[in-house]
């Protein structure tokens, strides 16, 4: 998969069949139209090309929103495209100049100006243009008159649940990973590289890497433990992930993320590693001394261990 970021330097696509979004999550409902993109793009001996923008576009137009948060950072939206089985993604740097464009100027300078697509692909409630004042009528006109073919996908469902991106932030904002993880249809990620932390779970026999997680907008679940997985070179490995600010060692502010891999010893440290987040344990508690926070992490790898043998 081919990955573009500079609008000023595109190939000539071939035949492009494309389709535009945010895509935050690369839910089953992006994943929908992303079927659609390969089927079409081998109707028309095309490529398959998706317009995604970064930083999100929400981030650029309400600056003041600091709750806004997202389900996929950049780099978890190209794996995730990557996997998809995607040809090229082209990531527009987007800022006001871009949001200014007329509907017109967005179609005519930048879809047909630099993409000639065969066929766009889009959903349902696609809008574009300054104002959002674009949409699926406006570019109908453009399909009457040759320019391409307009593929519109409705909106999709799981078990009688419409998909989107905000009913998943809403899931993962109260713990339940079990409704979120079915609408995006993969295990919610978090990503970074692993940094040194305090090291004291080395002192209670739970070694744990601590992840840092760059994108100031990605989602970060509630405080407490999680069942997750996560694949490294060694293998993949089933592990406990603590989210919170370590109330029974110390007095911080900071939310840490720690993952302790289950039966894994070697050194994390510098690596970049995804997180599976599969179930929520519990809350985050506050214990007495180290030993009643080591019997307690005891437990939970117990019940994480049980867990994970069902998913």
């Amino acid at each position: 998969m081919r990955v573009f970021t500079d609008l000023q330097h595109l190939p000539a696509f071939q035949n492009a069949v494309l389709t535009i979004g945010s895509f935050d999550g690369v839910h089953t409902g992006h994943q929908y139209i992303l079927q659609q993109l390969q089927m079409l793009a081998r109707q028309h001996s095309g490529e398959q090309v998706v317009i995604t923008f970064d930083p999100h576009p929400r981030t650029v137009l309400r600056p003041g929103d600091a709750d806004f948060r997202l389900i996929s950072t950049t780099q978890e939206k190209i794996e995730r495209l990557q996997a998809a089985g995607v040809d090229d993604v082209v990531i527009v740097p987007f800022n006001l100049a871009f949001a200014q464009l007329s509907a017109r100027e967005y179609v005519e300078q930048f879809l047909l100006g630099r993409f000639h697509p065969a066929c766009i692909v889009i959903g349902y409630d696609h809008r574009f243009g300054h104002s959002r004042e674009g949409g699926i009528d406006f570019l109908r006109a453009y399909e009457q008159q040759g320019f391409f073919q307009l593929v519109e996908i409705p909106a999709q469902t799981v078990d009688e649940i419409a998909v989107s991106s905000s009913k998943i932030r809403k899931a993962l904002e109260r713990s339940d990973l079990q409704l979120a993880n079915k609408l995006l249809g993969y295990a919610f990620t978090l990503s970074g590289q692993v940094v040194k932390g305090n090291q004291i779970g080395r002192t209670i026999g739970f070694p744990t890497a601590n992840i840092r997680v760059e994108d100031p907008h990605k989602l970060i679940l509630p405080e407490g433990i999680y069942a997750a997985r996560t694949a490294i070179e060694e293998g993949r490995f089933d592990a406990m992930l603590y989210i919170g600010k370590r109330p029974s060692v110390e007095t911080t502010r900071e939310t840490v993320i720690e993952v302790n891999l289950l039966d894994f010893t070697g050194n994390l440290y510098g690596r970049y590693m995804s997180v599976q987040v599969l179930d929520f344990i519990r809350g985050d508690e506050k214990f007495a001394d180290l030993a009643a926070l080591q019997a307690q992490i005891a437990q939970d790898k117990l019940k994480i261990q049980e867990k994970l043998k069902r998913i």
